[in-house]
């Protein structure tokens, strides 16, 4: 089988090192060069035509950012982004993610070292993701005012809105929530994301979509126009129907390998809603959500997935398509709208 050839930026000679060494250890993978700034690299991608390339968000003379925009715009092809810890890190990281890198990886610090061991595998997730080019600005921060009364009539029926999403799910939910209207369903999101990046992809949501969008926490009540996203660590968001529909995020091992999870957030809206609740999967690799959105649609809740033609990686939707936990598969575009119909009270006819 041949090798997935990646390029390293970063202008760092000590991180280049690191990552071409971890990559190395796997049989599947081939460092064919390293770059230490944008120009290097521009070069490089013409020359040695990789398969993928890492990039670091802070670099000389060009930032990662904007040699992305560029990648996107002129020879779209899938990008892992390698940022600090910082809160200028993951901000950055996130626009990175919503302008169309593939996946984000954390540098190295005391204590987690062994996020080395998870690159290889983001490697060949995003080897085989579908890239489309960058054709306009994303969620501009504009948007949201427009978009304020683009559902004046729209009343939440009650239902419970639960979205799960990993790879590609920065652009997707950006893309879904930013044509919500002000006083959307309650909604409950798990997105699969490193603990240092999801406060600032919340701030990013919050900022582009009509809804108020925050991290979720225990306690925090569901109601109409509040979305919650599920904080990366070691919690699972959950929601519970103790007095009233609230949060609750509570410590776990990883089921299907994540936590958050998003089977977890599912299972917890199965018991505290049944079937007055709507259940949506997004872009992303694996089986997390599948057997979750099941149980959601067997106790009467209305089922979305993704189609594949609009998915960065169509293995969560296309595994709980083939399962039958999909109601109805559609484009992204096509999503917001779907559910904005499915859960107001007034209904058009």
């Amino acid at each position: 089988m041949k090798k997935i050839r990646v390029l390293v930026v970063d202008d760092s000679p000590t991180m280049r090192g690191l990552i071409a060494s971890a990559l190395s250890q796997d049989p599947d993978i081939e460092v064919v060069g390293q770059a230490e700034d944008p120009l290097q690299a521009r070069q490089a991608i013409k020359t040695l035509n990789p398969d993928v390339v890492t990039l670091d968000v802070e670099m000389p003379n060009m930032s990662g950012l904007e040699f992305l925009e560029k990648i996107m715009r002129l020879r779209p092809m899938p990008v892992i982004m390698v940022s600090t810890l910082t809160s200028r890190g993951a901000e950055e990281t996130v626009r990175a993610l919503e302008i169309g890198a593939v996946d984000c990886f954390e540098k190295p610090h005391p204590g987690n070292e062994h996020i080395f061991e998870e690159l290889p595998a983001k490697i060949k997730i995003a080897a085989s993701a579908r890239v489309r080019p960058l054709t306009r600005d994303t969620g501009h921060p504009g948007a949201a005012a427009d978009r304020k009364s683009a559902h004046a009539q729209y009343v939440s029926d009650g239902r419970v809105l639960a979205i799960g999403a990993s790879t590609g799910g920065v652009e997707a939910l950006i893309a879904l929530l930013s044509h919500f209207p002000e006083n959307c369903p309650p909604t409950v999101i798990t997105q699969h994301m490193p603990p240092s990046f999801t406060r600032s992809f919340a701030g990013r949501l919050d900022r582009v979509c009509p809804a108020k969008v925050q991290e979720a926490y225990t306690g925090a009540k569901l109601e109409p126009g509040h979305v919650y996203l599920a904080p990366g660590g070691t919690q699972h968001l959950q929601v519970s129907s103790t007095s009233n529909l609230h949060c609750r995020l509570k410590s776990g091992d990883r089921v299907n390998g994540h936590c958050p999870s998003v089977d977890v957030l599912f299972e917890s809206v199965v018991h505290a809603c049944g079937r007055n609740a709507v259940g949506v999967i997004l872009t992303g690799m694996g089986r997390d959500g599948a057997a979750g959105l099941l149980s959601m649609r067997k106790a009467g809740a209305k089922t979305f997935g993704q189609n594949e033609s609009s998915c960065i990686v169509y293995g969560m939707p296309k595994a709980a398509f083939e399962i039958g936990a999909v109601e109805k598969q559609l484009p992204l575009d096509g999503l917001a709208a779907a559910i904005i119909a499915e859960t107001s009270t007034i209904k058009k006819h």
